[in-house]
């Protein structure tokens, strides 16, 4: 029989998705010109775990809270690595960077692998990061050792009000054997609030046809699929805009 789990109990085993959950939410960001020096600094800092750098560079309303939740990563995935590249900007007066996060934690004797990757977008007042946005988050936990053939299809942006396919597909789905997923939306601050009743995927995957919001914002999606050869967790945003 399939319990329901709790998304308190993911975190018990190794699974954080609320730690990239933070990261929707606006912050503060870096100077006017983005140099790639400070690109690199950057990095170096998160990597080395120089919280000092991060609050010198972030705005004052910030700068407690960004070390604050880069602890939490910290403490769950102590070994990650953190990758930033500036890319180009369509939008005047932002700056854009692509982050990856990747680590990895043994939990009762399974290796469980984190990968992140999310666009930042940002502006500048007085050479401190401010007004950043989280854009195209994708986030994995998984300890499978990437043996599951597995397919995410799952936009970045949909306009207000459409539908929208959320597809994740098994691609050599295992016969006779049970295979259970499921995914649910949420909001950032009623995470722990809900539960995930895992169902058999007769059909090899997730398939869901929705509806998204009638106001531009962020919609969030949090899955697990539950595989004899391990499990899979996935935090997938969806930017909600008016206009393609």
């Amino acid at each position: 029989m399939l319990n329901m789990f709790n998304l308190k109990l993911i975190k018990n085993i190794g699974v954080p998705l609320y730690l990239f959950i933070y990261l929707i939410i606006p912050y503060s960001a870096i100077t006017q010109t983005l140099k790639v020096d400070f690109i690199k600094n950057l990095e170096n800092s998160l990597n080395a775990r120089d919280l000092e750098f991060i609050r010198k560079n972030f705005r004052d309303d910030e700068n407690q809270n960004i070390p604050k939740q880069f602890s939490k990563i910290i403490n769950d995935f102590p070994k990650s690595k953190w990758k930033i590249k500036r890319l180009k900007s369509n939008i005047r007066n932002k700056d854009l960077l692509q982050i990856k996060v990747s680590g990895e934690k043994i939990v009762n004797g399974e290796i469980y692998i984190l990968e992140s990757n999310f666009d930042y977008l940002f502006s500048t007042i007085n050479g401190k990061i401010d007004k950043g946005i989280i854009k195209n988050l994708f986030t994995t936990i998984r300890n499978d050792d990437k043996k599951i053939d597995i397919s995410f299809k799952i936009p970045d942006k949909v306009l207000t009000g459409s539908n929208y396919d959320i597809d994740i597909i098994l691609n050599k789905p295992l016969e006779e054997v049970i295979i259970a997923g499921a995914i649910i939306p949420h909001q950032v601050n009623s995470l722990f609030e809900q539960d995930i009743l895992l169902e058999p995927l007769a059909s090899g995957g997730i398939f869901k046809m929705t509806r998204a919001p009638s106001k531009p914002g962020i919609q969030i999606w949090s899955g697990i699929i539950a595989h004899p050869k391990g499990m899979i967790t996935f935090t997938k945003s969806i930017e909600i805009v008016d206009k393609i």
